[in-house]
């Protein structure tokens, strides 16, 4: 089962907002077994959207369209689909009547313009809207279905959701796609896919395996199709669990949409302890990311952001010794940080990153993308170089889940 997405919009072809909409219909579509086959983007005119939906329906079975339902006169997308459909338009007292309540209850003046969004095609299933104003429309051809929504995202999510995707799986009866996601920290997928290949080689046609990375974060997709429900999810289980044993616990972490900073705070209540921050070139990145998970204030007591050498000695303890010797960058400047964090902020462990964002700052021996990463407790210190993408968007985001990466495997006792 093939289906096209059409956004229109100027907006979204100029770059003034990110096309988020498809991304998530896609999603939605590949749970219930359909597979997209082209996601495109046209612009506010008849004759773009027009040829658009045209091809799309000589190439697939279902067409989601966004935007253009409006009340404005560069909304456009309902005029024109009636015009597609060679559909009159029709009024429609029940969505009238929706329109007002709706604008009542907001306390807003009741436009002419506003009261146009009760014409609808007569040729369409109406379909309406109870997040906002302008109505869905359904329409059919040659055993194909074409539905145009809103371009508001909770709006188009609520039709999704409350209608279409029902309306797919019951009139196209679609297969079972069933998903498991393994959260992989710490390593690269090249050699993620090395370890457990003898599982991966092994797995039938009709599972998949998928390497999704993302800044020090590997996420391994099992995807599998097929009619019995029952039978593929034991499959894709006792696959994941194959793969899990061999990665857990240096590289698994964890499954689905866990975080590895939830990872980290739910290991550090396990332990009944608390963790502090000292952050130099990450600018705070590892305290924030700590600070998203609610309740992580019963084990994260804050940190300190250093940027200067004078901070570094005079909040964290570094000595002047140690930073004329060997810099600011260096294993022994972390392992000080680290420490100086678990001392002065009285914590069980303490995690220091100090290294060289760029894109200036950089040398032969230490190049922009050098960062040292320090783990400590009271009892031991570990320490470990990094050497990362010369951008410093990169370098950040990767040294603060290393950080992160290491804590863990530090706190494991894997390190």
């Amino acid at each position: 089962m093939q289906a096209s997405i059409i956004s229109i919009g100027d907006e979204i072809l100029i770059g003034q907002i990110i096309n988020t909409n498809a991304s998530w219909m896609a999603q939605k579509l590949n749970e219930i077994g359909v597979h997209v086959h082209e996601v495109i983007t046209v612009s506010d005119t008849a004759n773009h959207i027009t040829q658009a939906v045209d091809q799309a329906f000589q190439k697939t079975d279902i067409i989601l369209v966004t935007g253009g339902l409006g009340p404005t006169k560069d909304d456009v997308t309902k005029k024109t689909l009636a015009d597609y459909f060679e559909s009159d338009m029709t009024f429609h007292q029940d969505i009238l009547n929706d329109l007002e309540r709706y604008m009542q209850k907001r306390g807003r003046p009741m436009l002419d313009s506003i009261k146009s969004l009760a014409l609808m095609p007569s040729k369409c299933e109406v379909i309406r809207n109870q997040k906002g104003t302008a109505a869905a429309m359904l329409f059919e051809k040659e055993g194909k279905i074409l539905v145009s929504m809103p371009g508001v995202p909770y709006e188009m999510k609520d039709f999704m959701e409350r209608v279409v995707l029902d309306r797919i799986k019951t009139q196209f009866n679609t297969p079972t796609i069933l998903h498991k996601t393994i959260i992989c920290a710490g390593q690269g997928e090249t050699v993620l896919a090395e370890k457990i290949k003898s599982v991966t080689e092994a797995l039938p046609p009709h599972i998949k395996m998928a390497y999704l990375p993302n800044m020090g974060i590997v996420r391994l997709r099992l995807s599998g199709s097929g009619q019995e429900e029952t039978q593929l999810q034991a499959e894709i289980n006792t696959y994941t669990q194959q793969i899990w044993d061999i990665l857990h616990p240096k590289y698994a972490i964890g499954f689905h949409k866990d975080k590895l900073e939830a990872v980290v705070g739910k290991l550090l209540l396990e332990q009944n302890a608390t963790l502090s921050t000292a952050e130099s070139c990450t600018g705070g990145l590892v305290a924030h990311k700590m600070t998203t998970i609610a309740g992580s204030s019963r084990y994260f007591e804050g940190g300190a952001v250093c940027y200067s050498n004078r901070l570094k000695q005079e909040l964290l303890g570094v000595k002047t010794e140690t930073l004329e010797v060997h810099g600011a960058v260096s294993e022994a400047c972390v392992k000080e940080m680290a420490q100086g964090a678990v001392k002065n902020f009285n914590t069980t462990y303490g995690v220091a990153i100090s290294g060289i964002a760029g894109p200036g700052g950089g040398s032969p021996e230490k190049p922009v993308g050098t960062v040292w990463i320090g783990v400590a407790n009271q009892e031991r210190v570990f320490a470990k170089k990094l050497s990362l993408p010369r951008t410093r968007e990169l370098v950040t985001a990767v040294s603060a889940t290393m950080a992160l990466v290491f804590l863990r495997r530090f706190m494991l006792g894997i390190i």
